[in-house]
């Protein structure tokens, strides 16, 4: 696990990049051999497993669909399992509003401790001498973590202070000052009462850090803390089900090549799910397509949308302009030999 955490230290519940090691197979890969890759295009809720980094698995899912391109948003850390959207092709145009979105988590504390990355996989700093925590004294710690509220970055995260990433300065031992960011927290409710590992349920907005979260929850309820397992088990707007594990992505493209594969691969638009959706004649369509706004048919609707031909084909992303008129703002084009 401390391996791990060298190589990549950011948390569970940010957005942002995570450094991540050089790999000599993807770096070798010659001209002609990216050309062989395959265009695919859609998205796969990976179910990312305990003990490697969210790049290392986006790497194994890319070489087993041999894809050209493809991208994960909102990393979670070698510790944390769980939900990992993969944007293969051009899903990676809609991956900013994934990192944006609202995200669910399950994390087991542990009271008592504390330790310099803020989960298990960093070493003990400091100890409590209160190792348990009541229901009602957690529950009154809770209370004050809900809704709106200010978070002080952790030192192990991917954050930048006068050009350097944090986790780097925390390697050297250093801690500087940072200031406090706006999160919101949804829901924060008490899954399974344990007075020393206590699991609690966490829906929360982007650029929350569960681990400081359950820090400050251990020094509300008057100890010390850390997490010591966490699992994300959604990503706004997908549903908690349909996740996909690398095992099970093996066994597919062994017994059933790329075409089976490519049957666990959702569209582009399940990505904006939720969004309001206009449907253009032919005429609107060609229009947006070469670019140009057109006058359509919209029904109270303002800001984006979906946009789909007379087919109901997904073109992409429109903004319904203050005169009424659709103005393209993101669009897809379809190719041949797409998955999904």
């Amino acid at each position: 696990m401390a391996t791990s955490r060298k190589q990549m230290a950011i948390d569970s519940g940010a957005s942002g990049a995570s450094p991540t090691r050089k790999r000599k197979a993807g770096r070798g890969r010659s001209r002609r051999r990216r050309q062989d890759l395959r265009v695919v295009d859609g998205l796969l809720l990976l179910d990312k497993p305990v003990g490697i980094t969210s790049n290392e698995a986006l790497q194994r899912a890319k070489r087993l669909f041999e894809a050209r391109k493809a991208g994960h948003t909102g990393s979670l850390d070698p510790l944390a399992s769980g939900m990992l959207p993969l944007c293969f092709g051009q899903a990676t145009k809609v991956s900013a509003f994934l990192l944006g979105a609202d995200k669910v988590y399950r994390v087991r504390a542990r009271f008592g401790t504390r330790t310099d990355t803020a989960d298990a996989d960093g070493k003990v700093v400091e100890e409590s001498r209160i190792t348990e925590v009541s229901q009602i004294a957690l529950e009154t710690a809770l209370s004050k973590f809900r809704g709106n509220i200010q978070q002080v970055p952790p030192m192990y995260s991917a954050l930048r202070k006068d050009g350097r990433r944090l986790y780097e300065l925390a390697r050297e031992g250093r801690e500087v000052e940072r200031e406090p960011r706006p999160v919101t927290i949804h829901s924060l409710d008490i899954e399974e009462y344990d007075p020393t590992h206590p699991v609690l349920r966490v829906r929360c907005s982007k650029g929350t850090y569960v681990r400081t979260l359950v820090e400050d929850i251990a020094a509300a309820a008057g100890t010390l803390g850390h997490v010591a397992a966490l699992r994300r088990l959604t990503v706004e707007p997908f549903p908690d089900d349909g996740l996909v594990s690398l095992t099970a992505l093996e066994q597919a493209a062994e017994a059933g090549g790329m075409e089976a594969l490519d049957r666990f691969l959702l569209p582009i638009d399940a990505a904006l799910d939720g969004w309001p959706s206009i449907y253009l004649t032919k005429d609107e369509a060609y229009y947006v397509r070469q670019g140009h706004p057109v006058h359509t048919r919209v029904a109270d609707e303002s800001g984006r949308v979906r946009i789909y031909d007379e087919a109901r084909r997904f073109l992409g992303i429109g903004e319904v302009l203050r005169d009424g008129r659709l103005a393209p703002k993101r669009l897809f084009v379809e190719q041949p030999g797409t998955g999904g």
